[in-house]
């Protein structure tokens, strides 16, 4: 998350620029709106996201257990491995999702210690119901 509400005026820049010769100017530049805007993004789909009872984690989650054709479930550790978000994190996730009946976590058929996380029918529903109004805020931020 980007925390810069008003991003540095030019004369702050040039005066790092002044100070700092490994500064590009106008890619630091390009690199805060790039950002500022990124955060934008996050905060408006984490709101929308919210209205629907997920959170960005669950939401990322169910769209990786639905996107693997081949599969029909995949361990935590796998799920840890195709996010950017710590084992605690994607653990304590998964319970949520689980109680709340969007997925379904079995012992491994080889190894019982290995979790399997299978999206339920009611998982798909959900992701399903809200990727248009999902597509709707990418789309709106997109053309801004």
């Amino acid at each position: 998350m980007f925390f810069l509400k008003e991003l540095p005026t030019q004369t702050m820049i040039d005066k790092y620029a002044a100070q700092f010769t490994e500064m590009d100017r106008e890619k630091f530049s390009d690199a805060l709106h790039m950002l500022r805007r990124a955060s934008l993004l996050i905060r408006k789909l984490e709101a929308y996201f919210s209205e629907h009872g997920l959170s960005q984690t669950r939401f990322l989650i169910l769209m990786v257990l639905d996107r693997e054709p081949d599969t029909d479930s995949l361990t935590i550790g796998d799920i840890v491995d195709r996010l950017d978000v710590s084992k605690p994190v994607i653990t304590n996730t998964l319970k949520t999702l689980k109680k709340d009946g969007l997925v379904k976590i079995d012992a491994g058929e080889k190894d019982r210690r290995e979790k399997t996380v299978t999206i339920t029918k009611s998982g798909c529903e959900k992701i399903y119901s809200i990727l248009p109004g999902y597509y709707h805020v990418i789309n709106e931020e997109m053309e801004s």
